[in-house]
This record gives structure tokens, sequence and C-alpha cells, in this order.
């Protein structure tokens, strides 16, 4: 006996309750079910019940009517399939409409009433637990079970992180702190609420070594350069702390990428540092132990040399051709022995910064090519050619100078290639290189070039020796790392060379390394930063007005 009349009349009141429940849905229940679903939910359920019950009020169907009774009992046995909350909330709407009926008078409460509330909070759990195996407890089930998997690994994952000595920042793409852990919090001394949000920038304020007083500056901190370059940093620095106080820290940075179709995406960096000042305070013990040892043991080493020496000269002692070849071995052994010192020696100093340096403005073309006349006898006793190579990148052009037969009548323009850096280590390390070559090359030749751009002058070395495995090259500039291979077992060496080379080569904030294939011989790169001619020529005026008169 529904008034369809009345039922129209109702248009207004649905047309607002139904718009705002879409609102709702739209918008501010995901809003709130960030913060709880079940809240999100609960109040869902009241305003999709709200419109129904309108309906029943405006055509006069009473909690009397059989309609109204079976209907809502129908509604109640079927909001269960939605959840336990859903249900809840059908109930809780059934009791306050019930309540506004009876004017909260509970003696005005009929007997069917009572039925509609009774069955309605009845129907509302038997429906819920009647949906439970058919709807709710398979994926709830497993949404609830996959989120207590996700909070405990969370959990396990914090208290992973908190527990290592090692320190954790993570920061995103404006060097912000969004997370770290208590160890590094420690080092820092900041209080780890305070460092969320802070730039990691000021937070670890580093410096090169600790000789030097200047803190690396934001545009040049390894977390700028991580983020700008997506390229991974690892370097021994030194921390300066909130106290400032300074701490050597091992310090490696990662860019987090996300993988894109087209591009690769960044969206921050993890920085991973541990307090390395005892290690380091023992190295430079071993360091100071190593040079003294050598230096003393330098003396009697030359003592012995020189007097074999004097033994094998023909002037002041006659041997007969037997102990003269003992003589001959342990002379060469002496001689051996006191490189073998000198090296340490060198790379005890290089290691902890004691190397003498007076770098001043070279041009290197030209000191390359002298380098190059004086280093050809050595090939040229054992038969191999030597070529030295100018080439000017930014012409296109090459130039190739034979140092045997130069020749003189024609001209080219040359590039100037400045670099800073003190000649006599550069010296010592392409001669280093260059010796290496010769040593292991029996046949072909030996090229020695440069070349540039406007930031980095490049010698290479190259020669057509036996060349050098995959497996060994990444070792080639550790402390006494030797290729075991025939040549090398026949060929003396300290194993020290190469590694005090690149130390050498850093000092002057250059790089160093080796490309090689088995049977195809071996090139070594040398990079050092380029000065323009301005800078090289300032530079020389001060270093002539500051020389002593």
């Amino acid at each position: 006996n529904l008034n369809l009349e009345a039922t129209y009349g109702l248009n207004d009141a649905v047309l607002y309750m139904s718009v705002g429940i879409l609102i709702y849905l739209f918008t501010f229940y995901w809003l709130i079910a960030k913060a709880s679903l079940a809240l999100a939910s609960f109040v869902g359920s009241l305003m999709l019940v709200l419109p129904f019950m309108n309906v029943f009020n405006e055509t006069n169907q009473s909690t009397s009517s059989i309609v109204f009774i079976v209907t809502w009992l129908i509604t109640s046995l079927a909001v269960g399939m939605h959840g336990f909350v859903i249900s809840l909330g059908a109930m809780l709407v059934s009791f306050i409409y019930i309540l506004l009926e009876i004017e909260f008078d509970f003696g005005n409460l009929k007997p069917m009433g009572l039925v509609l509330i009774v069955g309605a909070m009845s129907m509302g759990l038997v429906s819920y637990f009647f949906w439970r195996h058919k709807f709710i407890t398979e994926s709830s089930e497993r949404i609830d079970q996959l989120s207590g998997q996700l909070v405990g690994k969370e959990q396990q994952t914090n208290i992973l992180i908190q527990s290592i000595s090692d320190g954790i920042i993570v920061v995103d793409t404006n060097s912000k702190v969004t997370f770290i852990n208590s160890a590094a919090a420690k080092m820092a001394e900041w209080p780890e609420q305070e460092m969320i949000g802070f730039d990691a920038r000021k937070i670890m304020r580093l410096i090169l070594d600790e000789k030097s007083s200047e803190i690396i500056p934001n545009e040049q901190h390894p977390f700028s350069q991580v983020l700008a370059l997506k390229k991974r940093f690892s370097k021994t620095l030194v921390l300066l702390n909130r106290k400032d106080e300074r701490k050597y820290i091992s310090l490696i940075i990662s860019p987090v990428i996300l993988p894109k179709e087209k591009d690769s995406k960044i969206i921050g960096a993890i920085a991973v540092f541990r307090d390395v000042s005892s290690e380091k305070s023992e190295e430079q013990r071993r360091g100071e132990f190593i040079s003294t040892a050598s230096h003393e043991m330098r003396t009697p080493v030359a003592a012995i040399e020189g007097y074999l020496a004097l033994a094998l000269n023909d002037k002041v002692s006659k041997i007969d051709p037997k102990a003269r070849e003992f003589l001959d071995k342990a002379h060469a052994s002496t001689q051996h022995l006191g490189k073998l010192f000198q090296d340490l020696l060198t790379s005890a100093k290089a290691e902890d910064g004691r190397l003498t340096s007076h770098p001043t403005a070279i041009e290197m073309g030209e000191f390359v090519k002298q380098l190059s006349d004086d280093l050809r006898f050595g090939a040229e006793k054992k038969g191999l050619d030597v070529e030295f190579i100018i080439s000017n990148n930014e012409q296109g052009e090459d130039e190739v100078i034979d140092t045997v037969n130069p020749v003189g009548s024609q001209k080219t323009i040359q590039p100037f290639y400045y670099s800073y850096a003190d000649p006599d280590r550069v010296r010592e390390v392409i001669t280093n290189v260059f010796d290496n070559a010769v040593k292991y090359t029996s046949e072909g030749g030996i090229k020695l070039g440069i070349t540039g751009n406007e930031q980095v002058i490049q010698i290479r070395i190259s020669d057509t020796g036996p060349g050098i495995s995959k497996e060994d090259l990444p070792h080639l500039f550790q402390k006494f790392y030797r290729v075991d291979n025939s040549a090398t077992r026949s060929i003396g060496g300290t194993g020290l060379g190469l590694f005090i080379c690149k130390k050498i080569i850093e000092l002057y904030k250059g790089n160093i390394w080796a490309e090689s294939e088995l049977g195809k011989g071996t090139a070594f790169y040398i990079n050092l930063p380029r000065l323009t001619s301005s800078q090289a020529q300032d530079l020389q005026k001060k270093a002539e007005a500051s020389a002593p008169a």
C-alpha cells in the first residue's frame, strides 16, 4: 500500500542524501580510510541506510508493518556480506530509528518493534557468520594475514637496521633526511628525531683529509654528486660531528633509482658509513713502522751493495769466474732488496700523506715528448719500436712523431696541455709504466701518446706484450700484487710500483687504469685535470713571485 505520490515527494530529500553519499564514497571515504578503514566503512554504512529509512518514514511504514520488518530483516541479512563493521552500522541505525519512533520511551515499544530490534541485531550477527564463509573469510583472512606479515616484516626490518653498527642515512632528491638509524645519529652526535627532514649535507660535514680544515661545500658534497650524476660514491673521509670532533669514516652512497621503460628516475640516495678511526690509527702506526724500518735497512743494504761492487771491480780485486758468478747474483739480489726498501718507504709515505710534492703548471705535451726521448733507449736495446703520438681532439687531428727519426722540417699546430702537478712525480709514474711495458714486451713496440679535452689530459702507454687476464686487471694497483705467469716469474719486481703510481696520480686528483686482452697487449691510461692557458700563466706568475731572489 505504498503511497506513490508521497514517494515522489521524496525527490529532494533522497537526491540530497544520494549526492552526499556519492561525494562521501568518492572523496571523504578514501581520506578517512587512510587513517582507519573500519571508521570509513562504518560511516559509509550509516549513510547508505539513511535513504532507505527515509523512504519507510515518508510512506508511513511503521515498525509494526510486516513489509517494514521483512524488508529490514532482509536488508540486515544482506549487509553482512560486506563485513562485521557494516553489519554493526546497520544494527545501530535500526536501534536508533526505533528509539526515534518510540520517542525514547520504551513504554511505547510495541511487540513488533521489539521483534525488529532483536531480529535486526540477531540477523546482523547471523548474516556476518553466514557470509563470512562465502565472501569474507577467504579474502579478509588473506588480507589480514598479508597485513600482519607486512607489519611483522616492517618491524623486523626496523629492528635489524637499528641494530646495525654502521650508520645508515636515507635522503630524498633534495638531500633531506627521510630515515636514519641510531648508529648514524650517534656518530653525528645529533638526536634522531631532529635529523628527519634536515639537510643531510649540514649533518654530515665532511673534510677530505685530516690535514685539511676546509669543509666540502654543498655543491661538491658526495650526496649532491650522487643525486646529480646517479653514480655510486665510495671514499674514506673525515666527518666533523656536531661537537666539532673529527672521525675517519668509510662512506658509501648509492642512488635509489626506479627503473622506467625509457629513462630511470632517481628518488633519493642511501648512505652507509662506519667509523674507521681506530683502523686509520693502526694503519698510520704500521706506515710509520714500515717507513722507519725501510729507512734504517737501506743503509746496511747500500753498504753491502757497495762492497760487492768493489769486489766485482777488476781494478780492486782478483776473483775466479765461479766466485764472480756468485757475487753477480748477490749484487743483483742486493739491488733488488734496496729497490724494495725504497718502494716500501715511498708507499708508506704515499698512504699517510707524507709524500713530498712540489706541483707546478706543466705543459704536458712537450714534457711527455722529452720523456719519451729519454726512455726510448731502453726499448731500442730490446729491438722495440717507440712512437710518440699527440692527438688534438679539439681539431680532430693526430700527429705521429717517430722518436728515432723525428721530422724536423714539418711544422704542425699542437695544443697546449697544461696540468698542475709535480713533474718529478709524473716522470716517476710514466717511467714506471713504460719500463714495465719494456720488460714484458718481447717484440713489436710501445706507443706513448697524449690527448685531451677541455677538462682532462690523457696519457696513454700501450704495448704489444702478452696482455693481462680480466681476473688480474682489477688487482693491478694493489700492494704486492703481481700477475702470476711465466713472464712475471722470470722478471723481478717488488709489486709496489703500480700502487705507488696510483697514489701519486690521485694526489693530483687524477686517475690511472689499465685495459688489456690476452695476446693483444696492454694499454695504461693516466688522466690528469687540465688547466687553461690563462690558469697556467697565473700559476707560473705566482710561482715566480714567490721564488726566492
